[in-house]
């Protein structure tokens, strides 16, 4: 399976909780059903956070992974 391309990044390299999960909410809402958001942060919190947040609202995680210090996060929009 091919990978498929974020339509938005969110950066939040160097950005602590809670900023990484607001972001995430704001920049979700401009996007469409069934598109691919990219998170990008350094908080190792990003991780439990993300699990939370995307359960509690219905988006889909993708996956999570960690290159070097910076977790990439891929959300689908529900």
């Amino acid at each position: 399976m091919a990978e498929e391309t974020p339509v938005e990044i969110v950066d939040c390299v160097g950005v602590q909780c809670p900023l990484p999960v607001i972001k995430t909410a704001q920049a979700i809402k401009e996007i469409e059903v069934g598109q691919l958001l990219e998170l990008r942060a350094t908080d190792p919190g990003v991780e439990p956070d993300m699990k939370a947040w995307t359960r509690r609202t219905k988006n889909e995680l993708v996956g999570i992974t960690k290159e070097g210090d910076v977790f990439r996060v891929l959300i689908r929009k529900a």
